[in-house]
């Protein structure tokens, strides 16, 4: 298959989808060298790791909504700037409120990242590509969060934890620059777009011809009923992420004992099998909406993952093993990644010209579940002593989510609820 510019835009966004979870998993790698270096408790962790969600919540749609107005090239490249040159600044931290702002300050930088990329698709992919190249897409970041464990823990074989921050910082800021350097809004105003590519992109992305500006607003967009059940799934898959991300590592070797290489391979597990759900809930998704079509589709995946995954980490409090428990968190973890490319498609597609706001929406909602995920397993388990309620909590906001999903509607458009 010819290799097409959109094909190559899609490329830089996968790199950009790699570098947000190399930054943001690393931190709950090194915690237990960041703790015994500046004297922090586990409480005090829980909201270093949450100072991150609440920035990145507070600040999604005021992100999206300037990529919406002056461009995801723009936009992208300060956005990448401002959370690496922060990933770098963490490298300074020298006690527990210096680290809570500077997590804070990268969330900031990070909260525009995905909603612009959410534009970038409405502008450069055909409609009927998006559930894949969203699973593409999720897959980069996936792959590369599922490697960061084992990447720092051979690089902090020979780096401080500081020293390591200002590496992964350095790797964003180098993508910036490439980015605003070839990258333009509009496939026409691409040099190496051929006429033929450019018609085939602005004939088949599904935008309507007029600038709706009433659509971009608060109200358009929250009365499309299916983006309140978005969110509630949203706020799921983001509670599960950030225990992944952050405690996970400290389950498995506090209350399963897990020590060496099988710590580092399975505290990175559910991202690496998240690299197969995603590409799997995309390009699954696109090809069963021929056959059944685009809004049944979506939600088998939605509601069957969903499923699946509260399935997985309940089971993981029944076992008596620790690699067995840890293989089916990595596997429930999996299961809630099949419905990423789904979602963030229908998020892309009901806002059409407002992609950026719509999916930034639906972001900023779920990442309450982030900013209350780490605290709450911190709260909890200081409490009872006990691992298992933590993920007992999250197999059933799962299945919360598993029903959220029979409410939302691909087929729904913010432009058509601004004109009723």
């Amino acid at each position: 298959m010819k290799l097409l510019v959109r094909h190559r835009v899609v490329a830089f966004t996968m790199a950009l989808a790699a570098i947000t979870y190399l930054d943001r998993v690393c931190i709950g790698v090194l915690q237990t060298q960041i703790s015994a270096d500046l004297g922090l408790s586990r409480i005090q962790m829980g909201y270093i790791f949450s100072a991150f969600a609440v920035a990145y919540a507070a600040f999604g749609v005021p992100a999206a909504w300037w990529a919406d107005r002056a461009g995801a090239r723009k936009v992208l490249a300060w956005m990448v700037l401002i959370w690496s040159g922060f990933t770098m600044v963490t490298a300074a931290a020298w006690n527990f409120t210096s680290m809570v702002v500077i997590r804070f300050l990268f969330g900031i930088g990070e909260a525009g990242a995905w909603p612009s990329v959410a534009r970038v698709y409405s502008r450069w992919i055909p409609l009927t590509e998006r559930g894949r190249i969203q699973g593409i897409f999720f897959a980069g970041a996936h792959l590369a969060g599922g490697l960061t464990p084992l990447v720092v823990v051979a690089m902090a074989g020979w780096l401080q934890w500081r020293m390591i921050f200002i590496v992964f910082g350095a790797v964003g800021a180098l993508w910036a620059v490439c980015w605003y350097a070839w990258f333009r809004d509009e496939p026409r105003d691409h040099k190496s777009v051929s006429a033929a590519e450019r018609d085939d992109i602005e004939a088949t992305r599904g935008l309507s011809t007029t600038q709706d500006k009433a659509s971009g607003s608060w109200t358009s967009v929250f009365k499309t009923p299916t983006v309140a059940p978005l969110c509630v799934q949203a706020f799921a898959n983001s509670y599960g992420f950030y225990f992944f991300i952050t405690w996970l590592p400290t389950y498995l070797s506090e209350a399963r004992g897990i020590a060496g290489t099988e710590w580092a391979a399975l505290s990175g597990l559910p991202l690496m099998l998240s690299f197969v759900a995603d590409l799997t809930g995309g390009e699954g998704s696109d090809r069963l909406a021929r056959k059944i079509g685009l809004r049944n589709a979506r939600r088998a995946f939605g509601v069957g993952g969903y499923i699946l995954a509260a399935l997985g980490i309940f089971l993981a409090t029944q076992v008596g093993s620790g690699f067995m428990a840890g293989l089916l968190i990595a596997i429930g973890g999996a299961c809630s990644m099949l419905t990423l490319a789904p979602a963030w498609a229908t998020a892309v597609d009901v806002g059409g010209r407002h992609a950026g706001v719509t999916a930034g929406t639906m972001n900023t909602v779920g990442q309450v579940g982030g900013i209350l995920s780490a605290p709450v397993v911190a709260h909890l388990v200081d409490a009872t002593g006990n691992w298992n309620l933590p993920l007992l909590v999250l197999a059933g906001i799962y299945a919360v989510a598993a029903l959220a999903w029979l409410g939302i509607n691909p087929d729904q458009r913010v432009e058509a609820a601004a004109q009723a």
